[in-house]
């Protein structure tokens, strides 16, 4: 079984399609799917000098975005409400994320997604993490507990200094099992054919 790796910020607008979508067209592929979040806040410092999300940086581009997401989420069939806060601070459902068991990881990602985009919750709330976590069949005291231990923050800075050594600039991120990385929710699909049928890309000054 190949693996696609799914890198999310839970504040992202984009990664809430991918993350309603990817379960279907992995199932589908028979493909397993590994959930890695991880924070755009240091990525969006370390690598561009930005303190806020771009959408927020830049009005015009921020205006398009909700538009566009409107349509892509019209199209898929998601509900959408604009957050009453933009960007979120999904910090405690990440860590929530990686104190989960695997095999539970998804329906709260779901969750949580629907809270922040289709609910409009304050994702930073623990009252609404817990209902996720309570979506997802597991205890919230018990996960919260453990989402707030040293190894569990731990592994979420390795994983958001990891995503950056790996090139990650956005949210959603995918990795096939070769390494080769798709960007943005529009090519979620393309991720998925190409762990099918890896291409023979001519690159600059030579061949892939």
């Amino acid at each position: 079984m190949s693996r696609i790796e799914f890198w999310f910020e839970f504040a992202s607008t984009y990664s809430y399609p991918a993350a309603m979508r990817i379960e279907a067209l992995a199932d589908e592929a028979g493909h397993e799917i590994v959930w890695k979040p991880f924070l755009l806040g240091p990525v969006f410092n370390t690598q561009q000098g930005l303190t806020d999300s771009p959408f927020n940086a830049f009005p015009v581009k921020g205006r398009y975005m909700w538009r566009d997401l409107a349509r892509v989420c019209a199209r898929a069939g998601l509900p959408l409400e604009t957050p009453a806060v933009f960007p979120q601070n999904g910090l405690l459902a990440a860590r929530c994320t990686l104190a989960l068991p695997e095999a539970s990881r998804a329906a709260f990602v779901k969750a949580v997604y629907t809270a922040n985009f289709a609910e409009g919750a304050l994702i930073s709330a623990p009252d609404i993490v817990s209902q996720c976590i309570v979506a997802a069949g597991e205890s919230p005291e018990a996960i919260m507990a453990r989402a707030g231990d040293e190894t569990i923050k731990a592994a979420l800075k390795a994983n958001t200094e990891e995503a950056m050594r790996r090139g990650v600039f956005g949210s959603p991120t995918f990795f096939a099992d070769d390494g080769e990385m798709f960007w943005g929710n529009d090519r979620l699909e393309d991720a998925f054919d190409w762990l099918a049928a890896p291409l023979q890309i001519m690159s600059i000054g030579g061949t892939r």
